[in-house]
């Protein structure tokens, strides 16, 4: 049986080149990049973040969770959602509102029909929270579903579409977010990217998991690209005032690019409506602005838990998942191209061979650690222990 351990693909892994910049007649792709700096232990590496934001207030449960959600970013290779962004954490927890110590709690409750309200918790909190809800509703209803409010960032989506795995479930998570992206034909940052995780389990093979925003990329690995002086693929940004750029500098302060055109920005539209206007949680330019910041409390999420036992003999559905991905894993390769996977599979790959290897992280993203670390007032052991 294959492991249900967590990993999810992003919209690039598949589909866009990585960015590519020479460096002294080397070129080298934006992960490659990553990975020729250092790698770090991923038990310590949890370890350490979790400390830090128990610092911010948080309990140990809830810190480790969080910590947990950033790690699991890392371990798929999904850098742009990983420990990078725990400065930017710390500054929500202690500086900006979020209330480390919030407790999410049921609102309203219509037996497969639920919303929550996070108690302006860091959106992890709120949505794990949620899914485990969904989770033992689905196990009598058959589908269930919530509605989250009065929540914040909270990270990859399919770390809370795959809790249902292991229960024989096809979860599913997506979340409202600020507004970076126009509408199509559009020059005004009016949509979020909105990000959708879909989790289905398998039965030999591992589960097929999907986790991807409804634009070409995502402001997270436009920042990597900018740290690292890379050159964006041609599908990823748009300057401020609409035209496409390659230049991760003017495309910090412009527009994502929606995949799909139209076809992209409609379903944003869509998840950002299930993802906020089903709980009360705020929508689009009402969470803020990308200038000012996201108002704390103000975000939303929803997810589902699909139980396959209510439609389908279990063992049948995952044997024909797993015939599904033999399909793909068959698929006679296009040009340039050495295989296939279906979604998800090079996450887990990465998940492997970064626990025994360590995870890849760059020289700037260590460093912000050992800061934040030292000005918690941790003790941070020496950079040879730390590393793998």
């Amino acid at each position: 049986m294959a492991s249900s351990s967590p990993f999810y693909c992003w919209s690039g892994s598949h589909s866009s080149a990585l960015p590519t910049k020479k460096y002294k007649g080397v070129s080298e792709t934006m992960n490659g990049q990553i990975e020729a700096e250092h790698r770090v232990k991923a038990d310590k590496l949890l370890d350490l973040v979790t400390a830090i934001f128990e610092r911010c207030g948080m309990e140990s449960p809830e810190a480790r969770l969080l910590a947990d959600s950033l790690v699991f970013a890392d371990l798929g290779g999904v850098h742009s959602h990983g420990v990078l962004r725990v400065p930017e954490y710390i500054k929500k927890l202690t500086q900006e509102g979020v209330n480390p110590r919030g407790r999410p709690r049921l609102v309203r409750d219509e037996g497969a029909c639920l919303v929550i309200d996070g108690d302006n918790s860091m959106g992890q909190i709120g949505a794990h929270f949620a899914m485990a809800q969904v989770i033992e509703r689905a196990k009598g209803a058959g589908i269930a579903a919530a509605g989250i409010r009065g929540s914040n960032h909270c990270g990859a989506m399919a770390y809370f579409a795959m809790q249902a795995l292991p229960h024989d479930m096809i979860g599913l998570a997506t979340t409202n977010a600020l507004p970076t992206m126009a509408p199509w034909g559009g020059a005004e940052r009016i949509l979020g990217i909105n990000p959708v995780g879909i989790a289905i389990p398998a039965g030999q093979k591992w589960p097929v998991v999907y986790d991807a925003a409804f634009s070409g990329s995502s402001h997270g690995k436009i920042r990597i690209c900018q740290q690292k002086g890379l050159t964006l693929p041609e599908d990823w940004a748009l300057d401020s005032q609409g035209r496409p750029t390659t230049d991760p500098n003017l495309a910090v302060d412009g527009l994502l690019r929606p995949i799909g055109g139209f076809k992209g920005a409609g379903l944003a539209m869509i998840a950002g409506i299930f993802a906020s206007m089903l709980s009360g949680a705020s929508y689009g330019t009402e969470l803020g602005n990308m200038e000012e910041g996201p108002q704390p409390g103000q975000d939303g999420h929803f997810v589902a838990a699909i139980r396959v036992s209510a439609f389908e003999d279990v063992g049948v559905f995952k044997a024909r998942v797993d015939r599904a991905i033999e399909q793909i894993h068959a698929c006679r390769l296009a040009p340039g191209f050495e295989r296939t996977y279906a979604p998800g599979e090079l996450e887990f790959i990465n998940r492997e061979n970064y626990r025994r290897e360590g995870i890849p992280l760059n020289q700037m993203t260590l460093a912000d650690l050992h800061q934040a670390a030292s000005e918690m007032g941790l003790e941070v052991e020496p950079l040879n222990e730390f590393l793998r």
